[in-house]
């Protein structure tokens, strides 16, 4: 049985947290673990053990999940049907279940939601008024034609009505996508032009710093724009008139409509539940295409096992519905947890207003961006002795590294004893690669390993696995949760270039990472923006978290510019008001990344920038402020949410010597 891990004092000053034993032996993947003990008849000591089984008996590992989890369907003979290629493999080829049924196995007065709008609205909704709410909708759209395999859109918030127009969706099932308000409609347009929904839901305007953000004009130009589109759902968020739209609102729309019971139809296990978009700015978005049933069997693992969540808890995710995150989110209701919402922003009033919220509503798990963490430390936000957040169990950070030091401020100023997870997967594969574990320690700026079932491994540039040096994130074997594929690709090419081009069979996910000794990973950065000098890779976020440290320096970027034969490192830094970037400085922070990192981490040029690129999801983009330096047009502008930025970096003089 599985070794206990008891609070101690240890000689590892990188040691965050060990798990408390009433911790390990309550937590639901101990239980999962002794089952799997006493069914496969061998001893399992520790996490990284129980990887390697979930790993070497893919199939008896996928079927006892499918089962523990409780997945309601028809799971079928065959757990595993390989193919010629990875991407190939199937599996549950002959299960059957529908996406909507397994997230609304509830239909009681219990709280599935509990939604707030900045300062302006805070309201809940029932399993039961849910489900009858969905109900409701599936019957409008099923009345307007909508079946398996067409496409329902949402240019929404993150309120209670998505999810339930998602799973209306879902139930039928069609395919739903999603973009946030704050997307320009070109970003719309080049994402759902792609897939042409049938009906689009989409919102009035929206809620941000105290402000009303009106969409009616955006939403107008989205319609005249799709003609794809039969119907047009809005959602009277800020409760302004819809006038002459030509749509029809949301209360209106579902309300033709009496609440029944759903008969649900069960689909194949690959049957296509999501499409997502790549957010990068080196084209047109790729249109990822998920199956529902890898989607909720990897949800339930990671929610379930990674994440003990279970009936009762309160989850919380800061996004928004154009991050993947969004969709992992909405999954916990198939563990019968309450959904934690928010929309606006996570500054306003002040930056205790998510832990207000998390307080107030008894949060269990509350999931974040290391950016946020960053913000958070930069304005000196402490929640230690001034908020009750006990009953948060667990704590993910995802979007980006979270640096060694974003470890010791939560630990330090937000919530010791809190299980701090860095997580990090992708909308690729709508989850996780490397996450948390509630039975292993938590070390400072580490991954604590790779998900159950997830093969991952590093590899040099010739393919071969590394065990202690910095490489390409990859995934050997196939799981559930690959995509079903590219929509509009109908030969796999895209999708074959996009993951399995640089190792033949072997997924590349395009993280540049390592293996550490506490077999945890710890990720640079994207691969596609790492640095080369002297034809020595080098992973940005090693960089940041030197820098950012830093008095004065608020955030950074760097990037690879071509110079005389070779690539020079060159370092945008945006100055905290009031500290100029003058030589003083410029040398200590040459100094300081010399010391922390090498030489070769050392920037040619340091120069103050007002502001830095970064995607709707807030992750930083290196790579459109490469094109940019280097004089090339930046493609997907739209993926941007300040692209006015990129004038900052055009034609300056500082890099032209």
């Amino acid at each position: 049985m599985l070794r206990i891990m008891m609070r101690a004092m240890t000689i590892d000053t990188s040691l965050k947290l060990k798990p408390a034993r009433d911790q390990v032996l309550n937590s639901l993947m101990y239980r999962f673990l002794a089952e799997v003990e006493q069914q496969a008849g061998q001893k399992i000591p520790d996490y990284d053990s129980l990887w390697r089984w979930s790993v070497e008996n893919k199939e008896a590992f996928w079927a006892k999940v499918w089962d523990f989890c409780g997945v309601i369907g028809e799971r079928g003979k065959t757990v595993y049907q390989p193919g010629a290629h990875m991407q190939d493999g199937r599996f549950f080829p002959d299960s059957k279940i529908n996406f909507a049924e397994n997230l609304l196995r509830r239909r009681d007065d219990g709280v599935a939601m509990v939604f707030r709008g900045e300062d302006r609205i805070e309201r809940s909704v029932t399993y039961k008024e849910l489900y009858d709410q969905m109900s409701q909708l599936r019957q409008a759209l099923q009345a307007l034609g909508v079946g398996a395999g067409d496409r329902v859109a949402g240019y929404l918030p993150n309120l209670p009505e998505t999810a339930a127009a998602m799973l209306a969706a879902a139930s039928l099932g069609a395919i739903w996508s999603s973009a946030s308000p704050d997307f320009g409609v070109q970003g719309v347009l080049d994402r759902f032009g792609q897939i042409e929904p049938k009906v689009l839901f989409a919102v009035d305007g929206y809620y941000y710093n105290g402000k009303e953000i009106d969409c009616r004009d955006k939403v107008k130009e989205v319609m005249a724009k799709m003609p794809s589109l039969k119907k047009t759902v809005m959602v009277q968020y800020l409760k302004s008139d819809i006038g002459d739209m030509q749509a029809e609102t949301f209360d209106s729309f579902k309300n033709a409509f009496q609440p029944r019971e759903i008969k649900f139809e069960r689909f194949p296990f690959n049957q296509p539940l999501y499409i997502m978009f790549s957010s990068g700015t080196t084209g047109i978005p790729k249109c990822i295409v998920h199956g529902a049933g890898g989607t909720l069997l990897q949800h339930l693992k990671e929610h379930k096992l990674h994440c003990d969540i279970r009936r009762g808890d309160r989850v919380f995710y800061f996004t928004t519905c154009g991050w993947m995150m969004w969709n992992w989110l909405v999954s916990a209701l198939a563990s019968e947890a309450t959904l934690l919402l928010y929309d606006g922003s996570p500054f306003y009033p002040d930056g205790y207003v998510l832990f207000n919220f998390a307080q107030q509503q008894g949060c269990t798990f509350f999931g974040t961006s290391a950016k946020y963490i960053d913000a958070l430390r930069t304005n000196g936000v402490v929640t230690k002795g001034k908020l009750a957040l006990d009953k948060i169990r667990m704590m993910a950070s995802t979007g980006s590294p979270l640096a060694p030091e974003g470890f010791d401020y939560i630990y330090e100023k937000i919530l010791p004893g809190v299980h701090l997870a860095s997580i990090s997967g992708g909308t690729d594969i709508v989850s996780c690669f490397v996450l948390g574990n509630p039975l292993s320690p938590v070390y400072r700026g580490e991954i604590q390993g790779p998900g159950l079932g997830m093969d991952v491994d590093v590899f040099d540039e010739s393919g071969k696995p590394l065990s202690a040096d910095k490489g390409e994130l990859v995934c050997k074997t196939p799981f559930p949760c690959m995509p079903v594929g590219f929509w509009n690709d109908p030969a796999g090419e895209k999708y074959s270039k996009a993951y399995f081009e640089k190792f033949p069979g072997i997924w590349c996910h395009g993280d540049w990472c390592e293996w550490t000794q506490h077999k945890g990973l710890v990720i640079h950065g994207r691969s596609d923006a790492t640095l080369n000098p002297g034809g020595v890779r080098i992973g940005t976020a090693e960089i940041y978290r030197l820098v950012e440290q830093l008095p004065g320096i608020k955030e950074s970027i760097a990037v690879g510019q071509d110079w005389e034969g070779d690539v020079r490192v060159v370092l945008f830094v945006v100055m905290k008001p009031g500290t100029p970037l003058d030589e003083t400085l410029v040398n200590k922070i040459k100094k300081t990344i010399r010391d922390g990192a090498s030489p070769r981490h050392v920037p040619a040029k340091v120069i103050a920038v007002a502001d830095i690129p970064r995607t709707k999801s807030g992750k930083i983009t290196e790579l459109a402020v490469r094109e940019v330096i280097h004089g090339r047009p930046v493609k997907n502008i739209e993926a941007l949410a300040n692209p006015e930025a990129l004038k900052l970096y055009e034609n300056l003089k500082e890099l032209k010597s």
